[in-house]
């Protein structure tokens, strides 16, 4: 059992980190951590202490006195340092660091400084310490005007706010699931080194998974996801995490635009095949309200009965059905990439989602008199029951065919 610490376990990436660490709880356990520990050396000793890797995600992005966020975040590194050295841990650190290290601000000096206080703390200690120099992160719950260009984007075309656009730079980009993964990847790197096993699968992984525009295609091993170095055999001192994908910001913005007017308006799924408009489309609809839902499907009626447009999508996937006897409940469970619709068509329903790490449950009541859909958002367990007196019908689709050895499903009670 491998014990992680997570300083800004309840920022973006944190929680993300948090809970696909949290999916494998056999392997994993997750510290808890709060950001009031940096205020009281016992508390932040006694998480330290507790730890086989930190990862150092704690800090200040934004702030309108740059003097304060410089001040904060270099605190923030000392203050974790000082307390590995007083209780004589050596845990395996992590920090995340951004491309703002190459521009000649205080937000980048302070990450490029604290990066280096860290490399200073490992060479004291013998200790093993990897920066990260991470592209602009983007994904679902962000926090608008705060984490990413992209959540702010989401935020505004959802609630058909006007969004400004002040310097349309090009941004290289990565998925926060991603990054995670690259994340995780390290830390099981790193539990191969401590067994003293062969690390030659990881020292050739390759950071681009996919192929996307503006992602350069490299054979060097430095631009690769390698954690070995040649010479000592410890995980490496600087990685450059490689984007998947670059765009202008007006750009992303026509593409989120397009969404809401296909999608959010006409209830169409887009084209889902590129895996960075998947990812995007994710970020996006985890914008939307919960009470967005149930859409209620348009009726045609004539003397032969009633004709639905039941699914609309712009790609492939699959379609299916279900009939439920009274009283019982499908489901419990979520995904973390999958796109799926429930249209009740006939009976009455029950349809209950919960964020994963929230207790607050969202209850739909559908009726197949009226037929209509709720959109499962990642990260949402969900489930849906019967509770009429006859067979409820349920049709299904899904952005993906079912893969036994890739389901993307995870069991948990609503």
């Amino acid at each position: 059992m491998l014990r992680i610490g997570i300083t800004g376990q309840a920022g973006f990436i944190g929680t993300h980190l948090y809970n696909a660490l949290s999916l494998n709880k056999e392997k994993y356990e997750c510290i808890p951590f709060r950001d009031e520990y940096f205020q009281a050396e016992e508390t932040l000793d006694a998480f330290v202490r507790q730890c086989d890797v930190i990862v150092h995600l704690a800090a200040m992005n934004r702030h309108n006195d740059p003097d304060v966020l410089y001040k904060t975040n270099i605190e923030l590194v000392q203050k974790l340092i000082a307390s590995m050295e007083r209780t004589q841990s050596k845990p395996y650190v992590i920090m995340s660091s951004s491309l703002q290290e190459e521009r000649d601000n205080l937000y980048g000096r302070s990450k490029r400084e604290g990066r280096e206080l860290f490399n200073q703390w490992a060479d004291r200690n013998d200790a093993v310490f990897t920066g990260l120099i991470i592209p602009n992160v983007f994904g679902p719950f962000g926090v608008p005007f705060y984490n990413s260009v992209i959540s702010t984007f989401s935020h505004q075309v959802v609630n058909n706010l006007e969004a400004k656009i002040e310097v349309d730079a090009c941004l290289k980009l990565i998925y926060v699931g991603d990054l995670v993964q690259r994340v995780i990847g390290l830390i099981n790197g790193y539990t191969d080194f401590t067994d003293r096993t062969d690390l030659h699968g990881l020292n050739s992984y390759n950071l681009t998974t996919e192929e996307h525009r503006g992602a350069p295609k490299s054979t060097d091993p430095n631009s690769q996801f390698s954690i070995l170095n040649s010479q000592l055999n410890k995980p490496e001192r600087l990685i450059h995490v490689e984007h998947m994908a670059e765009y202008k910001v007006t750009e992303l913005l026509e593409k989120l635009k397009g969404f809401r007017d296909t999608y959010q308006v006409k209830g169409i799924f887009p084209d889902l095949n590129d895996r960075f408009e998947l990812c995007l489309f994710n970020t996006f609809r985890s914008y939307i309200p919960m009470e967005h839902f149930p859409v209620k499907y348009k009726k045609n009626a004539d003397p032969r009965g009633v004709y639905v447009e039941a699914m609309k999508f712009c790609s492939g996937g699959q379609a299916a059905f279900s009939t439920t006897v009274p009283g019982i409940t499908r489901g419990n469970h979520f995904h973390i990439r999958k796109v799926e619709r429930f249209a009740v068509i006939q009976g009455k329903a029950s349809i209950k989602l919960r964020k994963y790490g929230s207790d607050e449950v969202i209850e739909y009541i559908l009726d197949g008199s009226e037929p209509g859909y709720v959109d499962m958002p990642i990260w949402y367990t969900h489930n849906i029951t019967n509770i009429g007196d006859g067979d409820l019908l349920t049709m299904f689709w899904i952005n993906e065919f079912y893969d036994p050895a890739d389901p993307d499903t995870y069991f948990e009670e609503v």
